[in-house]
């Protein structure tokens, strides 16, 4: 756990890198910050600042403990998504009306394959063989492949609209079930079945360590939003070079949600990492499938509203090639985690999924 819930104190970086990535955003604002060196500069700050959020996510969730915790940041994580996409979307051009489509995927697959992936691989070579909640994982996977298939697949099979996309009508209502599902989820892991969602035995004794004080807890929840707000205003003020960099290397448009779901899911991904090395594989779990249902039951409304209130094309249906793997995922995800024991070999198994997405992106 984060240094500061044994010490009580925070420690300079904490504070320092969200402040300096504000800094960093009013000289672009006022067009003071520009060139390649303000490029690599922001990039700098971008990484400095998730790893002050994670810090701080830590600190929260030791408070709160599980499986609110756990909640916490994937809420967060899913407001970054939702505001960098929701950008794009009005800012219209190329590719913006299958961003989210785009974005929502790659972020379900860097979760379910890199995220959990490297847990596993993780736990398994520093502990041999990790335990977690079966119950809770099968829960959680039964709900993400309900939205997933009505939200990224059934609009290719629909005839109200031409191509892969929803009529408002079917689109509200995805929207609106994506929610509904997402709520009973939160329901079931916090009140209903929280039992499912909590670490039996699990951890060192940095998971037994005495929880940060109240004011230290609302002081990293503070300082975790106003991090989070930076990575917001960064990431966007790096999506134009991310945009070249794709189109010079002759990429198709899909990287650049890659790309987003990536920065959005650096902060969770962190923390996922540091709870699976220190044999904390069922908070590991709950952050990374709490942020793939987030990522789904949060962001499909959202963007859903804007699509429908705004009139901005919306395009939700995924390609062959990326229904065979999300189905691959799915699959192997229900195998890998239904069991409830875990080996380094579920983690190769996942990772080599995450590369074939990969590699089929910029090479389709």
């Amino acid at each position: 756990m984060a240094a500061a819930s044994t010490s009580g104190r925070m420690p300079a970086w904490a504070w320092a890198w969200p402040l300096a990535a504000w800094i960093v955003l009013a000289a672009i604002k006022l067009g003071g910050f520009a060139g390649a060196a303000a490029t690599a500069a922001e990039a700098v700050f971008l990484i400095g600042t998730v790893f002050a959020a994670v810090y701080h996510a830590e600190v929260v969730a030791h408070r709160v403990g599980e499986p609110f915790g756990t909640l916490v940041l994937a809420l967060a994580v899913t407001v970054i998504e939702v505001a960098l996409i929701v950008s794009v979307m009005l800012a219209g051009g190329p590719g913006a009306r299958t961003l989210a489509r785009d974005t929502v995927f790659a972020a379900v697959m860097i979760i379910l394959n890199g995220l959990v992936g490297m847990s596993l691989l993780i736990g398994g070579i520093f502990h041999r063989e990790q335990e977690l909640q079966a119950r809770g994982a099968s829960a959680a996977l039964a709900v993400l492949a309900a939205m997933l298939t009505l939200c990224l697949v059934l609009p290719n099979f629909t005839i109200g609209a031409p191509g892969p996309e929803y009529t408002e009508p079917q689109l509200g209502f995805a929207g609106a079930v994506s929610l509904v599902l997402y709520c009973a989820f939160v329901f079931v892991q916090t009140v209903r079945h929280r039992d499912y969602f909590l670490p039996e035995g699990e951890g060192d004794e940095e998971s037994h360590a005495s929880p940060p004080s109240g004011r230290a807890a609302l002081a990293s929840l503070g300082l975790l939003l106003i991090a989070l707000v930076a990575v917001v205003g960064l990431a966007k003020a790096l999506t134009p070079a991310v945009d070249a960099a794709v189109a010079g290397l002759g990429a198709p448009k899909a990287v650049v949600g890659i790309v987003i779901a990536a920065v959005v899911l650096l902060p969770e991904g962190l923390a996922a990492l540091r709870a699976a090395r220190h044999n904390r594989l069922q908070t590991s779990m709950n952050l990374a499938l709490g942020s793939a249902l987030a990522s789904i039951g949060l962001t499909i409304p959202a963007v859903a509203a804007v699509s429908i209130v705004l009139d901005v094309p919306l395009a939700l249906g995924l390609g062959g090639k990326e229904e065979v793997l999300l189905v691959l995922t799915l699959v192997v995800s229900v195998i890998t985690l239904g069991t409830g024991r875990t080996t380094v070999l579920q983690g190769v198994v996942h990772l080599v999924i995450l590369s074939g997405f990969l590699f089929l992106a910029v090479f389709p």
